[in-house]
């Protein structure tokens, strides 16, 4: 999961004063035109929900792919970056960061023409997984290990408009419901000293075009967009602003064609400049605490889309445009509790900040253990992770041991109990030399845990359905 911390702070919290400003002359000469203050605000309200997602995404692919200088660039559209390493603590652009697979990212423009995706061989017992989430933020296709197996291969990825058959040699044909796009790449890394081998498969990953797969003459090239700079400030003062932005690059489908639709009644969607400043006193005001308003909704639906498993939560967030059905809330819940995440059938993400009583994680005033009975690993047919995070900031923890989770592989060198079970020691300082390597070093203060399961089992023993499987995570116990 990728969850950028400044966007996750709402644009609805706007400060207050500017709503001290005067309504300007272009609303007043607009004003017949716009619906009531009740009509507006409710509209205002539904159309942050359904925007908030295409605008995190926006957002990130203006920081990834567009500008330079943004500190997070990765590459141009249609260029693949690798990561050859993978998070530490000195990662802090992305909170709950992933530490057991590198990234690579391949942004793509599908405008002018589809985009062939090629991966290599990959050895059967290795996971990885090309996950295609489009501008709606939906999951329309993987490539790897569960989706597609390891041989290698050659996939088409298009665009919304694009009818034509597959040519020879393509696999699989998938269709961005946008046309721009984000390839994914997970590749699994065993130890720390399996990175050259890692590497070496990442450079088996390429993307071209379709023209120059069938090495054929490229087509005229689209049309240069000029990009509205993603800027947290910019963001917060005016949403909307971003929205027309992102929904530049979003067409509209039958599924979200009535909130388009009001969202125009507002000024808002392709081609429009959506100005706060220019709304009377009244709208402004009604216009941020709709904002507010929807803000809480999502909210609300994310602490109630959880189930309570032994303290862990349990959801299942993420998906394509059919899973999520015009469910908006749905959407922007998912959003904005990580964006970029797996469907459930590719990986699962339990997560707490609660021991099994319900009490705060704290690692500055307890020990604590986590006991997967004899038999009970978490059942997966790739593999599994406990990642240890500052549960303030959600970013990795230095310690003496530069351990920030632990991982199925490493499973051979960890002593397990005299029954069969395995504990996980939580805690800051050294359990002592005979369970260090079941050691996952926790922060002087409070603790956010995050578990990882790549492509769980799909029939039982499994954690699947999401909080109704026959699998539990246990829960995290406090030592005395």
């Amino acid at each position: 999961m990728i969850t950028k911390r400044d966007l996750l702070r709402s644009a609805a919290m706007v400060a207050l004063a500017i709503a001290a400003a005067k309504s300007s002359p272009a609303f007043a000469q607009n004003k017949a035109q716009w619906p009531s203050i009740i009509e507006a605000k409710d509209i205002a309200e539904e159309g942050f929900i359904y925007g908030l997602p295409l605008v995190m995404n926006y957002a990130v692919m203006q920081e990834f792919a567009v500008d330079k200088n943004s500190g997070q660039f990765k590459a141009p559209f249609n260029e693949i970056e690798n990561q050859h390493h993978v998070a530490t603590p000195e990662d802090t652009a992305v909170i709950t960061p992933n530490s057991d697979t590198p990234y690579s990212f391949i942004w793509l423009d599908l405008r002018a023409e589809p985009m062939v995706i090629s991966v290599p061989m990959i050895e059967k017992n290795r996971y990885y997984a090309v996950q295609l989430i489009d501008g709606n933020t939906y999951n329309f296709g993987y490539i790897g290990t569960r989706a597609t197996g390891t041989e290698p291969g050659d996939y088409l990825v298009v665009g919304p408009d694009w009818k034509s058959e597959a040519p020879t040699g393509i696999k699989k044909v998938f269709q961005s419901t946008t046309p721009f796009t984000l390839a994914l790449i997970r590749t699994q890394l065993f130890s720390p000293d399996d990175m050259p081998n890692v590497e070496k498969i990442q450079t088996g990953y390429k993307a071209q075009p379709l023209s120059a797969f069938l090495k054929r003459a490229a087509p005229p090239a689209s049309p240069k967009i000029e990009f509205l700079p993603a800027t947290t400030a910019g963001i917060k003062d005016n949403f909307f602003q971003y929205l027309d932005a992102a929904l530049q690059t979003v067409p509209e489908t039958p599924r979200d064609k009535a909130i388009r639709a009001k969202l125009a009644k507002i000024g808002i969607g392709p081609g429009k400049t959506f100005e706060f400043k220019d709304l009377s006193l009244e709208h402004k005001a009604e216009i941020l605490v709709a904002m507010k308003q929807g803000d809480e909704k999502v909210d609300k639906w994310l602490a109630s889309g959880n189930k309570d498993i032994n303290g862990w939560n349990l959801g299942s967030f993420f998906g394509d445009e059919a899973f999520y059905n015009g469910d908006w809330v749905m959407r922007a819940g998912a959003a904005k509790g990580g964006l970029l995440g797996n469907d459930a059938v590719e990986a699962m993400y339990p997560y707490t900040r609660t021991d099994a009583t319900g009490a705060p994680l704290d690692g500055s005033k307890h020990k604590y253990t986590i006991t997967f009975a004899p038999g009970q690993l978490p059942p997966v047919n790739a593999f599994w992770s406990v990642t240890m995070y500052d549960g303030k900031s959600q970013l990795l923890i230095k310690n003496p041991i530069n351990r920030y989770l632990i991982n199925s592989p490493m499973l051979p060198g960890m002593k397990k109990n005299q029954d069969g079970s395995l504990t996980l020691y939580l805690q800051k300082d050294s359990p002592g030399a005979d369970k260090e390597a079941n050691w996952l070093p926790a922060p002087n203060d409070t603790i956010y845990l995050v578990m990882r399961l790549y492509w769980p089992n799909p029939t039982p023993p499994s954690i699947l359905p999401a909080g109704e499987g026959t699998w539990q995570p246990p829960g995290v116990k406090q030592v005395s």
